[in-house]
């Protein structure tokens, strides 16, 4: 969080971090709060006289009521609830960016979810898709191990990109000449030729229609990280060739940057995008009903 010059002189180091860690725990407890409030599981054993204590409204117990869950999913979703509660790690996204997601999940759920990149949040994604399935995508094993070593029903595959960021220019200015990476026959399994494309995923990925897709990694911010660029391609391609109807819903986090604006534009298209609030981007997409070789 940016200060002002007025600032810093008014608080001392101990009250800008007293400060902070109280807007964290007003953050944490709220995501909390509303995470148990949106999957409706205030009458679960860790709220068992929620209801009779805080006299929550009818309209949250009536939505507590509409559908049960599994033991399983239970114990998932309460463990969530305590994470967040106890964790001091703040999540990257902004609460407005991650409604934006939960206002579709709320539609869709229990759906196909997918995500790339794995962080402190994702126990909050998984348990925003209670019966429905929920896979990341990250980069680092190290991370993965740590991150299932505290939560360890997340579902997660590590996988390996073949981009660097400094690469995104050419990489962009050179697809139009490669046929694989066309797209009017875009694919990504065993698409060596086309960079862009993540052509050795796990099985279920390339099998499955996935109804949300977020892209909130790998890391992008330094020349030699892999960037987004495929993530973003893939996700395009794997949206066009969905094989059921409706539409895929896509988002990208940091669309102010420089190669996530750039490739959301060329592959993902400004006509499908819906909103942009904070740095995330919301894009719905059909699949492809034409030859078009090119995606927007």
């Amino acid at each position: 969080m940016e200060t002002t010059s007025n600032t810093k002189s008014h608080f001392s180091p101990d009250q800008k971090r007293r400060l902070l860690g109280e807007k964290a725990a007003v953050f944490l407890f709220g995501g909390t709060l509303f995470l148990a409030v949106y999957l409706g599981i205030t009458g679960t054993p860790l709220f068992c006289n929620s209801r009779q204590q805080s006299g929550l409204s009818s309209q949250v117990q009536a939505f507590s009521t509409e559908g049960s869950y599994s033991a399983e999913t239970v114990l998932q979703l309460n463990a969530a609830i305590v994470h967040y509660a106890t964790y001091p790690q703040v999540p990257l996204l902004s609460r407005d960016e991650i409604q934006v997601a939960v206002d579709v999940l709320k539609a869709k759920s229990p759906c196909n979810f997918l995500i790339f990149g794995l962080g402190h949040d994702s126990l909050m994604w998984a348990s925003l898709n209670p019966g429905g399935t929920t896979l990341f995508l990250e980069e680092e094993p190290k991370w993965v191990d740590k991150i299932l070593k505290d939560a360890p029903h997340l579902r997660a595959q590590v996988i390996k990109y073949r981009t660097k960021v400094s690469e995104a220019d050419d990489l962009l200015k050179e697809y139009p000449n490669q046929p694989e990476c066309s797209a009017q026959k875009a694919f990504l399994r065993g698409n060596e030729r086309c960079k862009l494309a993540l052509h050795i995923l796990p099985e279920e990925v390339y099998n499955q229609d996935w109804d949300l897709i977020l892209i909130d990694g790998p890391i992008g911010f330094f020349p030699e990280a892999p960037g987004r660029m495929s993530a973003i391609y893939s996700a395009a391609v794997m949206a066009r060739n969905r094989k059921g109807s409706g539409a895929t819903h896509v988002f990208v986090h940091n669309v102010d940057r420089k190669e996530e604006k750039t490739y959301t534009e060329t592959f993902l298209c400004n006509k499908n995008r819906l909103k942009i609030v904070g740095k995330l981007g919301h894009f719905e997409i059909l699949p492809a009903a034409d030859s078009n070789p090119h995606f927007c």
